[in-house]
């Protein structure tokens, strides 16, 4: 059984999520995980299939939609996620080059894995939100140091707490 990776992108408008899952559940596609959103008028999906179809089936299926779609095969997890403690970043300010890129490159170095990310820019306004797995070995108060350091670099404001787990 094939594990793949089914990407779609287009105009936004209702009924795009129901006519692909229509689509991949015609095909006999199991959708095992999926993130979907609206940016600027587009939609984007990202959805994790298991079934026995390869990415060209799958795309020829996808086709009449009127959408960007790729598919790829992924590998299939061979043992249970590298778990963390959970912690919510939000950030707030005014809009400008490099927020993201300096404040996930932060928690990287402490070990932190961002399982969920979300900016938006309203007006001059951007915000941004993320999930984050921390191990329970990191330095949660040097690590918000470091936050707070980059943050006042950038004109902005930030904020890690933690989170309550998935109940999954």
């Amino acid at each position: 059984m094939a594990e793949l990776a089914v990407t779609v992108i287009g105009h936004d408008r209702p009924g795009i999520i129901a006519d692909v899952a229509e689509v991949l559940a015609g095909l006999g596609l199991n959708l095992t995980d999926s993130t979907m959103t609206r940016l600027r008028g587009h939609f984007a999906m990202t959805l994790i299939c298991t079934g026995d179809h390869t990415p060209a089936d799958v795309e020829r299926g996808l086709e009449h939609l009127d959408l960007d779609v790729s598919v790829l095969p992924v590998r299939p997890e061979t043992g249970p996620a590298a778990g963390g403690l959970p912690y919510v970043l939000t950030v707030h300010g005014a809009d400008r080059l490099g927020i993201v890129a300096a404040l996930t490159r932060i928690l990287a170095k402490y070990g932190g894995n961002i399982t969920d990310l979300t900016t938006r820019l309203s007006g001059s306004l951007y915000l941004l939100s993320a999930e984050v797995d921390l191990t329970s070995t990191v330095d949660i108060d040097e690590l918000v140091s470091k936050l707070d350091e980059v943050a006042e670099s950038l004109g902005v404001e930030v904020s890690l707490r933690s989170a309550e787990a998935d109940v999954l």
